[in-house]
């Protein structure tokens, strides 16, 4: 495989309770990207037992107790992947890497969006495609995939957005003075205080995530918040972190927070002028094929998916 076809920077997945599942290690596997895997001591040995041991990181108890979760409920509940993801920041800038891939649990499918059509990828070239981009400019501090729900095929979308949140899989550049915090909606705060510091962040719509939601696979933090309390309590954590741009909203019979981030289209890309920009368009080697497989009886057929009925194929 074309170095091309994979991530510069390491890939680090957030894991608990589902060493069953574990979609996004599935999906990282099945298109050849490296990854390591943080779990609590508990839960290592069953992660071990079905995923490569090297692989497997222990997040440090020391994270989970320094956390700062922005309430007063201490250790009554738990504290929600922000730990891991501090320790993660830390384990990448400690093994010399400028940036890092963090990712939730529950991603299982990467998509390129050309064109009104999703098309599911067989490798790693949208990350390195997502790098390189960042890296044309001095001033982006995060950026990840859009969710795949949020576009439309019908309607027009931009390749990517400026100044908005970064959800569930994201690209961090480590020299930034932040860090996770909250024990609810850490991928907002996260992006609003980067934004309030006049950094960029940036959202491709031209790469997509496909992620199930939060509250239908058993495990991460499902049991022991949303099924519990619902959306309100984090809701409004959100309001209550950032009021200037938060606010309460109802919408399909559950409480939601609304964020305006109209005040951050200030915030401009500033190119780094050490990186060249070659002419024309480089699509990272894909190519975009049909799948043929056998069904029961030995005929060939075109192999289909939910999202466009069909899989096209990145390839180097």
């Amino acid at each position: 495989m074309s170095p091309r076809n994979s991530p510069q920077f390491p890939v680090y997945v957030v894991s608990k309770g589902r060493h069953e599942t574990r979609l996004t290690a599935r999906t990282l596997e099945a298109i050849g990207v490296p990854y390591r895997i943080v779990v609590e001591a508990q839960e290592a040995d069953a992660y071990r037992a079905v995923i490569e041991p090297a692989n497997v990181l222990v997040l440090d108890p020391a994270y989970q107790r320094e956390y700062e979760t922005c309430d007063d409920l201490g250790e009554s509940k738990g504290k929600g992947p922000g730990p891991a993801r501090n320790f993660v920041w830390d384990h990448a800038l400690a093994a010399g890497h400028p940036w890092h891939w963090v990712m939730d649990d529950n991603i299982d499918g990467f998509y390129r969006y050309n064109r009104n059509a999703k098309i599911l990828v067989s490798n790693g070239s949208i990350f390195r495609a997502m790098e390189d981009f960042v890296l044309r400019y001095t001033n982006v501090a995060m950026a990840g995939p859009n969710y795949e729900m949020f576009i439309q095929r019908r309607a027009k979308h931009p390749p990517f957005v400026l100044n908005t949140r970064i959800y569930s899989c994201n690209l961090i550049r480590g020299d930034t003075p932040f860090r996770w915090r909250g024990r609810y909606n850490e991928d907002t705060d996260l992006s609003l205080r980067m934004l309030k510091a006049g950094w960029c962040t940036v959202q491709f719509n031209a790469f997509l995530q496909h992620k199930r939601a939060t509250q239908v696979i058993r495990g991460g933090n499902t049991a022991e918040f949303y099924a519990k309390e619902g959306t309100l309590a984090k809701s409004r954590m959100q309001v209550a972190m950032h009021p200037d741009v938060s606010r309460l909203v109802k919408r399909f019979n559950r409480w939601h927070h609304f964020v305006d981030y109209r005040p951050f289209q200030q915030n401009k890309l500033r190119r780094n002028p050490r990186v060249e920009i070659a002419a024309g368009v480089d699509n990272y080697d894909m190519e975009l094929v049909s799948i043929a497989a056998e069904d029961a009886d030995g005929n060939r057929v075109k192999f289909s998916t939910p999202a466009n009925k069909l899989l096209p194929v990145a390839e180097a």
